[in-house]
């Protein structure tokens, strides 16, 4: 067991908060720094079943990739999504804490997770001013062979793996986002890479980017589930943990936070 105010010390040195973008609310969202934790509970996102399997595991604090309080909130009722969270954190003696951005860029954080997840090497940052993404090698392989180790490696979600470009084309060089990454299109198509991997590709970006990509043969695109490639990043996190704090605990939640429950094809 160690105070929390230890913990928070270990996150700052993985996860400085001034590595995280200016819009984003990262850090303690809940709790005090004083209270004692034996163990930690990550998840990628605060959900009310989340929360409840941190309380019922006895876990003191949960450690997530999204923070729970991004966007302002007015109301705290217990009938309002947000307020029901918080409630049921502090009742059970739960505090709460987020790396989002500052995870994203950070070495060991959400891109480089999911790069050595899919096997790449001789990995550099996609975007070198701000660290975020990745760029990195593959064996020489078919795009739907890559795209179906894709599917193999992330956990399965109903979206599944959703591919534009040939499915015979050969790739060895591959960029990535973790997360939503279409604001990255434009350091995609300057990598050189063969395939651009991220999550919650728009409609007239992605058609944008096929179009302009097709004229200056660029990239294949690969949408991804924003959970199923974040939720990578847990595992390492805690194992970076443990060997920073071996009195505590630190386990990664099973429960599945992608929204989507099923897809329905023609």
């Amino acid at each position: 067991m160690t105070a929390l105010s230890h913990l928070l010390k270990s996150f700052e040195e993985l996860w400085p908060t001034a590595t995280a973008e200016d819009w984003d609310r990262v850090g303690l969202m809940l709790g005090h720094p004083a209270s004692e934790v034996s163990r930690v509970l990550l998840s990628v996102d605060v959900t009310a079943e989340v929360v409840d399997e941190a309380i019922e595991s006895s876990a003191q604090l949960l450690l997530t990739h999204h923070p729970m309080l991004l966007r302002p909130v007015h109301e705290l009722g217990e009938l309002t999504a947000k307020g029901n969270l918080i409630t049921k954190a502090v009742r059970g003696g739960l505090a709460i804490f987020a790396a989002h951005t500052n995870a994203d860029v950070a070495i060991g954080g959400v891109s480089q997770s999911l790069a050595a997840a899919l096997g790449l090497t001789e990995i550099s940052p996609l975007d070198p001013m701000t660290g975020h993404g990745c760029v990195g090698i593959v064996s020489s392989q078919k795009l739907v062979d890559f795209a179906r180790n894709v599917a193999k490696v992330l956990p399965p979600v109903a979206q599944g793996v959703r591919v534009a470009g040939e499915p015979e084309r050969m790739i060895s060089r591959v960029a990535l986002v973790g997360g939503a990454g279409d604001g990255f299109l434009g350091q995609a198509l300057e990598s050189k890479a063969d395939v651009f991997i991220t999550s919650d590709l728009r409609h007239h970006p992605s058609q944008d980017f096929i179009e302009l990509s097709q004229l200056v043969d660029g990239p294949a695109l690969m949408d991804i589930s924003h959970w199923a490639a974040e939720s990578i990043w847990l595992e390492s996190a805690a194992m970076q943990l443990s060997k920073l704090h071996s009195d505590v605990e630190f386990a990664v939640s099973e429960i599945r936070t992608d929204p989507w429950d099923f897809a329905v094809m023609q």
